[in-house]
């Protein structure tokens, strides 16, 4: 069975973060920390993986991605701190 994220990655000032969905959650991290495509998370330095949310079916995870694109910051700041606090870098776990 597959299984997919929802993951927020950010800038190490807190700046920007970027919210994705990926079957392969550490492997997408590596390309965000490696820079190695061009886009959002290279320009603005999301190198950091803050959040992230398991789910089963690829349609509830790309749902909840679009429902958090359009929370407003200060949710998106809640819900990461409600699971890293300290927005700490949890690829660094790996």
């Amino acid at each position: 069975m597959k299984t997919y994220h929802v993951y927020i990655m950010s800038s190490p000032n807190k700046n920007s973060i970027y919210i994705g969905v990926t079957n392969d959650l550490q492997e997408r991290v590596k390309q965000h920390k490696s820079k190695s495509t061009e886009g959002f998370t290279s320009k603005y330095n999301c190198i950091h993986l803050v959040y992230f949310e398991l789910f089963n079916d690829i349609n509830q995870a790309i749902k909840k991605e679009k429902q958090l694109k359009k929370w407003n910051r200060q949710w998106k700041n809640e819900l990461i701190n409600s699971m890293n606090p300290k927005w700490e870098d949890l690829a660094m776990l790996w």
